[in-house]
């Protein structure tokens, strides 16, 4: 999963930037409390209309702290775009990164 999100932000154009943005440790925090409802829209719609997702996931609340950077960033939105075309749901297909399994994490917290 951490592959594709990579290679999204990397044509969206954060070649420099895709792994920082994509770290995230303990100390990590939401940049601003009024994108947290924002990014978790963002984070479900990409789940229920890509398959950026294995099938076998869940969701982590890593990858909130990914939209929320990308909120801050004003490229939500074109992340989505990228992620709808590359990563486009096919009903019935189950998708697995890199032929990998697929490896649950617990969901993120609700508000």
């Amino acid at each position: 999963v951490r592959n594709r999100w990579k290679r999204i932000l990397e044509d969206l154009g954060f070649q420099k930037e895709a792994d920082s943005l994509l770290s995230v440790t303990k100390l990590s925090t939401i940049s601003d409390s009024k994108n947290t409802r924002k990014a978790r829209e963002i984070l479900l719609k990409l789940a229920e209309e890509t398959n950026i997702f294995p099938t076998a996931w869940e969701l982590s609340e890593r990858y909130l702290f990914v939209v929320d950077r990308l909120i801050a960033l004003d490229a939500a939105e074109e992340f989505f775009k990228i992620a709808s075309r590359t990563y486009p749901k096919k009903p019935g297909a189950p998708c697995l990164a890199d032929g990998q399994k697929g490896l649950h994490y617990l969901p993120f917290p609700s508000p």
